[in-house]
């Protein structure tokens, strides 16, 4: 990339095609970025151009503009311009800051979560599992899943096939016998012997084939195992055999749709209505359907079908690799720059098509009709939850229906691994995104005081965002807070809410009432007598369900910080003992408390541990002990 220009007067009193117009007299024909920003200098819109200079030119005009982008022109005061050394370039980075900036008349997927993939472990004897995240283990992927429930459904079945592990290489070095997926037929037993190691690498070998898509030959080898322990009267054997071909066909009804002739492809479809868009993709992969997703892009004040599904295209495959073809229900404006632009970032050709006939084209019109029904349920769902906020409003004596409500709860056990959790729902319903989770630090909280986890949580809440936004200009300041408790949460809470200088936000305290029976919750609101609704009201079965959310998170979340403390270990503290030495000290003594009852001259005999090292991991275990 190119030096950047940056051209900016945001004190011009001027706004719109005159303010366009003077930027043009300054622009040549590089291809670049470029912003327009309103007078409190926000980001309105980012666009890329082949010709700067001809772009910007076109929104000087007066006339000829769609409503939307005339009433972006009518509020712009000032541009930036970013040059690049190509259009390839220019769209790239327009993507990347469309995701950074959400430019309100811009097109912006909002669920942008990385998708899971199966791993097949680099080992002598692999291990396979789900991976979600950077591929930085070693080993073969397969994906992505659509979601972890396809992964985890396909992982089951493939274990009763191909009997593979999925122990943690500490567990897999560790064990003397042989767990209990061994006993049902779920694993090959390599961690005691039970396989050889060929044994198991063919094993291996075969499920890999079917992730690549070359079921035929894994089910006519087992096929014909199955048939040759039979005629041997190995029928045992043969029982297993055939049970492990009943559940490679069940891993294939499964998935649905196959396509024999993509092997493959990510399906995407674009439905449109009333003002907002679905986009649904398939993910074909070794000619096996993987699951589908949907997604609802914020349209950017009436975008067109090209713009939104370009728009998709490039911010959804930022940080994920496209495959080697994409099947589109809609023809985009810039095809060639896209799939070049991709190219690019794959280190590969990928090409993009739209199908008009053929299986190419059944594929699409299924991710299509899968697309409008899933737009149908979202609009009606929608609906409904805009009638909960407005009842919610009312029910509160709220100005208006909230668009962002938060919801705090706390767990922990006497004190114990204490975490704090924030829900987010607004018209859309859950925000499953905004979701926060928060370890308790005070280590001068007496145990068990909600009181002062709360005040910690809602502190660190509301610091992080007077910092990153005093002024109140994203969509993350709630309208309502819901707190999980009566008159003295209440009361706590808008006090802590007044130290910070933050006292316009709605709470309202939602009490268990008379046997803490659900349906006689009483609310709390500062400066009001308490009260409660009416027990077929669906305003009250909709905060039930929100503080029941934020419960099940704030549950999950405790149990798993739980669970991380008790697989600790005081190896975990010992500087220069990792991943890799811990589990030789475990495999080589058993356990950790072996470890520490071991002599120095013991801890000097485990390979990879050094006499320095052995007298460190000696001394820390004795004045720890």
């Amino acid at each position: 990339m190119s030096d950047a220009t940056d051209q900016s007067e945001t004190t011009s009193p001027r706004r719109g095609h005159g303010v366009i117009a003077d930027y043009v007299k300054r622009l040549d024909g590089s291809p670049g970025v470029y912003r327009m920003l309103d007078e409190k200098g926000r980001v309105l819109y980012v666009g890329k151009a082949k010709n700067l200079r001809k772009r910007v030119a076109n929104y000087a005009k007066p006339t000829g503009h769609s409503a939307r982008i005339a009433r972006m022109i009518s509020q712009t005061t000032s541009m930036m311009f970013l040059t690049t050394k190509s259009e390839t370039e220019a769209l790239l980075l327009e993507q990347n800051l469309i995701k950074q900036l959400k430019p309100h008349f811009n097109v912006l997927l909002r669920d942008d979560k990385s998708f899971p993939n199966i791993l097949v472990t680099d080992h002598p004897f692999p291990q396979i599992r789900k991976h979600r995240g950077a591929k930085k283990d070693k080993g073969h992927y397969y994906g992505p899943f659509a979601s972890a429930d396809a992964v985890n459904r396909t992982l089951n079945q493939l274990q009763k096939v191909f009997l593979l592990r999925n122990c943690s290489d500490a567990m897999f070095e560790s064990r003397t016998r042989p767990c209990l997926l061994y006993q049902i037929k779920r694993c090959a037993g390599p961690c005691t012997g039970k396989i050889e190691k060929a044994e198991y690498a063919t094993l291996v070998r075969d499920a890999e084939r079917f992730l690549s898509g070359r079921t035929s030959k894994v089910q006519e080898q087992l096929a014909a195992e199955m048939q040759a322990a039979s005629d041997a009267m190995e029928f045992e054997r043969a029982a297993s055999l055939r049970d492990r071909i009943r559940a490679l066909t069940q891993v294939q009804s499964s998935q649905g749709i196959n396509p024999r002739g993509v092997a493959e492809a990510d399906v995407i479809a674009l439905h449109m209505e009333g003002g907002q868009a679905c986009v649904q993709v398939f993910f074909i992969r070794a000619h096996q359907n993987w699951g589908n997703r949907d997604f609802y892009p914020r349209t950017g004040a009436g975008a067109g079908e090209a713009e939104v599904l370009q728009a998709f295209i490039g911010q959804f495959y930022d940080q994920k690799d496209p495959p080697r073809l994409l099947l589109l229900s809609h023809p985009i404006d810039d095809l060639d720059l896209m799939a070049e632009a991709l190219a690019e970032r794959a280190g590969r050709k990928v090409e993009i098509a739209v199908p008009l006939r053929g299986e190419k084209a059944e594929l699409v019109a299924g991710a299509a009709r899968n697309a409008r029904e899933s737009l149908g349920r979202k609009m009606a769902e929608t609906a409904t939850q805009a009638r909960l906020l407005e009842g919610l409003a009312a029910a509160f004596d709220l100005d208006q229906p909230p668009r962002r409500i938060e919801v705090y709860d706390n767990s922990h056990i006497q004190g114990a691994h204490a975490v704090g959790a924030m829900i987010v729902a607004g018209p859309d319903g859950y925000m499953k995104s905004q979701y926060r989770k928060f370890n308790i630090r005070g280590d001068d909280l007496t145990p068990g005081d909600d009181f002062g986890m709360m005040k910690e949580v809602l502190t660190r809440r509301f610091k992080r965002l007077l910092k990153e936004d005093p002024d109140r200009e994203s969509e993350h300041w709630p309208d309502l807070l819901l707190i999980d408790g009566g008159a003295g949460q209440v009361s706590a809470v808008n006090g802590i809410l007044e130290d910070l200088g933050v006292e316009d936000i709605a709470m309202v305290g939602v009490a268990k009432g008379i046997d803490r029976d659900a349906g006689k919750e009483e609310f709390y609101r500062t400066g009001r007598r308490p009260f409660a609704l009416k027990r077929d009201d669906p305003v009250l079965y909709f905060v039930q369900r929100l503080r029941d959310e934020a419960h099940r998170f704030a549950i999950g979340t405790h149990r798993a910080k739980r669970a991380k403390a008790i697989g600790a270990t005081p190896l975990d503290e010992i500087p220069g003992v990792g991943a890799s030495r811990k589990r030789a000290l475990l495999s080589h003594f058993g356990s950790a408390k072996a470890v520490a009852r071991a002599s120095l001259d013991d801890l000097k005999a485990v390979p990879g541990i050094s006499a320095a090292l052995a007298e460190t991991i000696h001394g820390h275990l004795q004045d720890h002990g």
